[in-house]
């Protein structure tokens, strides 16, 4: 199955008048947890991450090892406990309109329209009287125009997550962070999103960090896969995906890679 279009030129974005991508650097990143009893939970150790801009990167690695816990820190939410975060050499100290998180709870507000749903950022900001035009575009961009007036309970879960990316489009991120945006779709609509979120960040030209747990979402959408250890998460292994888009799910390539991963994840006997 073709996931999307081939990627124009790094040109073509900047000549739409979108914001450039940035660059994160994570530098010998620890981060942990006090717990109930009084104990600490170390959840991320001496974690290095580079990604280039308009690069996209996901995080395979086993559940609840600390991909989502690094999302957080490099969204600005917390503070490492140890190392560095940096955007574009600037340090990260709290969360910024350049930084967009897209969660897998699209979390709509039911007592607003789809419309009202998306320009929140640029209402936040306080800019949202003269940049309405925004909103319009970001819904265009996930086929939405047609539903601006709709509520959410109105919509259905694959219609709902490209309201939230709508939402994170309006605010031309450099950097979009997606914490399993796909994971409580049904199989069909997943793939289909899949296609979406590749054509979005082609035409777009942001960099794009995502955690998923699904290895061949991980395949289809990156150029890099990161592995991460059980708790605390270390890195443990790199693959590039050096396939052209559009990519075929059926790609020999593809599949071979499927099996280094799941070998690397300890679940190579169940290829």
């Amino acid at each position: 199955m073709v996931i999307a279009e081939a990627a124009p030129h790094a040109s073509s974005a900047r000549d739409k008048g979108v914001s450039t991508a940035s660059r994160i650097s994570v530098e010998r990143v620890s981060h942990g947890f006090d717990t109930s009893s009084g104990e600490r939970l170390e959840v991320l150790e001496d974690v290095s991450l580079e990604i280039a801009p308009g690069e996209f990167v996901a995080l395979l690695g086993p559940s609840g090892c600390g991909k989502s816990t690094l999302l957080r820190l490099v969204a600005g939410l917390e503070p490492a406990d140890a190392g560095s975060i940096t955007q574009d050499e600037r340090p990260i100290t709290a969360p910024d309109p350049s930084r967009i998180v897209v969660f897998q709870d699209p979390t709509l507000f039911p007592w607003r329209n789809v419309w009202d749903n998306v320009a929140l950022g640029l209402e936040a900001q306080g800019v949202l009287k003269r940049e309405k035009a925004r909103v319009d575009e970001a819904l265009r961009k996930v086929g939405l125009e047609a539903f601006a007036k709709s509520w959410p309970h109105q919509l259905s879960g694959g219609m709902a997550q490209r309201v939230a990316l709508a939402r994170a489009l309006v605010n031309n991120p450099k950097l979009l962070i997606l914490d399993e945006p796909l994971g409580k779709l049904d199989s069909l609509t997943r793939l289909e999103m899949q296609s979406e979120l590749v054509s979005l960040w082609q035409k777009n030209g942001f960099s794009v960090l995502l955690v998923t747990h699904d290895i061949e979402e991980a395949l289809f959408l990156s150029r890099r896969v990161v592995i991460f250890s059980p708790r605390p998460a270390r890195i443990v292994a790199e693959f590039t995906v050096d396939r052209p888009y559009p990519r075929h799910r059926g790609d020999a390539m593809l599949a071979d890679l499927r099996h280094e991963i799941l070998n690397r994840l300890g679940l190579g006997q169940s290829w």
